[in-house]
């Protein structure tokens, strides 16, 4: 097949309806910051061949698998790691890529950490839509759920019910007025205009306590939304409801992981990295039980 197209994907549905596997057509590159170790690093992103995955390169080290098998750590962000090396804050590349249906990529870069850019996934979906994408002559792995799929800690919990279509749902619930209580459900062919640009959020009491922690060292009003109460310190949102969508794309990023999406409903609340990881390796033994 190994048809090639310069036009980008719509959207997330979109993405995922063809039976076959996806790479780029070309590469690209993007520069700026990590969130949480303030380093600056390069990534540039290349086709793949079939069945190769999406995976990272970190110099001359081992190549590291965007797969459950390698997530080392899941403190305010996914944090990949193969021997001796780790690669930080991957979810927001991985979604935009998973997102817009490339399904084999190596992403190489010079640094510890995936840069935050905007806190969105925004530019890495402009730089693969004009990168393109060449459609492959490999079928994808296609995994049916039999059986709902619950992963809960308290309230909060991540789950899959068995439906024949893709689609996600997220609610998030935080005291200040600011964000309160938020549900959102991702339309057919709506993950490129309404999930990619959402921006990582956070409240301003916060921020010295993850400092402290050494989090968050290259976090700035730039890349990130804060909140105080009832107030955002750097407005306008980009939509009302910013902060659950950007929690939505953060699911989606961490889902990847799987390196594939059974059709079904997802359905999220109140859920965090750690849940997230923890449900897609429940969802794995699931298909693989």
């Amino acid at each position: 097949m190994d048809a090639s197209k310069t036009e980008g994907l719509k959207g997330f549905e979109d993405a995922i309806a063809s039976p076959y596997q996806h790479t780029l057509n070309h590469s690209f590159t993007l520069t700026g910051m990590g969130l949480h170790t303030g380093a600056t690093a390069t990534v540039t992103v290349y086709p793949a061949p079939p069945h190769q995955g999406r995976y990272f390169g970190y110099q001359d080290q081992p190549d590291i698998p965007a797969h459950l098998s390698s997530v080392h750590q899941t403190q305010f962000c996914t944090t990949l790691k193969q021997a001796d090396t780790t690669i930080a804050t991957v979810e927001h590349l991985l979604a935009a890529l998973a997102g817009m249906g490339i399904d084999n990529a190596r992403i190489d870069l010079d640094g510890p950490e995936v840069p935050i850019l905007d806190g969105s996934a925004q530019r890495w979906t402009e730089a693969i839509l004009k990168a393109g994408y060449q459609v492959q002559s490999e079928l994808r792995l296609r995994p049916t759920l039999h059986h709902p799929v619950l992963v809960q800690d308290a309230d909060a919990f991540v789950m899959a019910l068995p439906e024949p279509h893709l689609s996600f749902s997220y609610g998030i619930e935080f005291p200040e007025p600011a964000i309160g209580k938020q549900w959102y459900r991702l339309s057919p062919n709506a993950f490129l205009s309404d999930i990619a640009p959402a921006r990582t959020f956070g409240r301003a009491k916060d921020v010295e306590s993850l400092q402290a922690k050494g989090f968050i060292k290259g976090g700035s009003l730039d890349n990130a939304l804060v909140c105080r109460q009832d107030e955002w310190l750097n407005p306008p949102l980009r939509f009302a409801n910013e902060p659950v969508r950007h929690k939505l794309l953060d699911l989606i990023g961490d889902l990847s992981l799987l390196g594939y999406f059974p059709p079904a409903h997802y359905v999220a609340y109140k859920a965090s990295h750690s849940l997230h990881i923890r449900f897609a390796k429940r969802l794995q033994q699931a298909l693989l039980g």
